[in-house]
């Protein structure tokens, strides 16, 4: 009888001990979200980021990519981050920046020189306060993307002066700073959604828009504009976030994986969003485009205004950091 319960233990074990493995090794689902197409790098990285989570748990850990604000407009994934309903991000500076305001002294006019020089001051303390600010509101930095320097395209005239830009109604994404630019270069500045800008465009509810070249060429918003004109007024990022509820509830296993391999698309995401950007010029020429170099002197004179209202605003000292660390 001794030996009947004995065995019967071990048998109790054993069968326990196969329930809480299988309960560890049950695979998760996860979801990652972001507004810009299918052949746009942002896109590709955070396919690349999925795949290799994947890889390195075994397919234990599965992500899907939801592409062109299929999950809801930047502003709705960010919301969605923080109650946990998402799981990543690859969102728009401007949105975050609503609820993390120091993210728009990245975006401040003419304050970098080219996107190696954002990358650096982003890799650095200030990159390491932004993350701090956003664990404070639900949200895991997992990196800083890029989304480039920013040029102008409208369907009107040439700008190649900010005199040029008087008038014309141009749109904006949902970020103060841009707002200020083009208000403080005599536009008529209107926020429009990404997924709506085409649209947009196309119709003539607004005559242009600013972007990367990148994203004109990627939603073809070279199709309704016949002017770009490339003034480099301002560089965005492109905050690479996970949900902190979700990242509580990962092992601290799964979530140095999930770092790493956030690491890895960073660079990749930033190397390619550059070799696209560098050969865009010519290409879009070939589409029909005009597009014209312009002297940035007096656009960068007639921004000055937007330095002196930040410098102002709560994140002033941020704002003053970062123009430091960008020197």
């Amino acid at each position: 009888m001794k030996a009947t319960f004995t065995v019967r233990r071990a048998l109790l074990a054993s069968a326990l001990f196969a329930l809480t493995a299988s309960a560890s090794a049950q695979s998760v689902k996860l979801t990652l979200a972001h507004g810009n197409p299918p052949d746009n790098p942002r896109h590709i990285a955070a396919v690349k980021f999925a795949d290799t989570v994947k890889a390195k748990t075994n397919g234990r850990v599965e992500i899907q990519v939801a592409h062109s604000a299929q999950l809801g407009d930047d502003a709705a994934m960010v919301t969605a981050l923080r109650s946990g309903t998402l799981d990543f991000s690859a969102n728009s500076q401007g949105a975050i920046a609503a609820v993390v305001p120091e993210f728009s002294g990245l975006g401040m006019p003419f304050l970098f020189s080219d996107v190696q020089k954002a990358w650096q001051v982003m890799d650095g303390p200030i990159g390491k306060e932004l993350a701090e600010k956003s664990s404070a509101k639900g949200m895991v930095l997992l990196g800083l993307w890029d989304n480039g320097i920013r040029q102008m395209s409208n369907s009107k005239r040439a700008i190649k002066s900010p005199a040029d830009l008087k008038g014309l109604k141009m749109r904006t994404p949902p970020d103060a700073v841009t707002m200020d630019i083009m208000k403080a270069m005599g536009a008529d500045a209107q926020q429009i959604k990404f997924s709506e800008l085409y649209v947009a465009l196309q119709q003539g509810v607004v005559d242009g828009q600013e972007n990367p070249l990148t994203n004109i060429s990627s939603a073809k918003l070279y199709e309704v504009q016949k002017y770009i004109s490339l003034t480099g007024h301002k560089y965005e990022s492109t905050p690479f976030l996970m949900s902190k509820r979700s990242w509580d509830r990962m092992s601290a296993a799964d979530q140095k994986i999930v770092s790493e391999a956030a690491t890895d698309a960073t660079q990749l995401q930033r190397r390619l969003n550059k070799e696209v950007d560098d050969k865009l010029v010519a290409e879009l020429k070939t589409k029909g485009v005009q597009v014209d170099t312009v002297e940035r002197t007096a656009f960068m004179e007639a921004s000055k205004s937007v330095y002196t209202k930040w410098a102002s605003s709560p994140i002033g000292d941020f704002v003053a950091r970062v123009q430091q660390a960008a020197r």
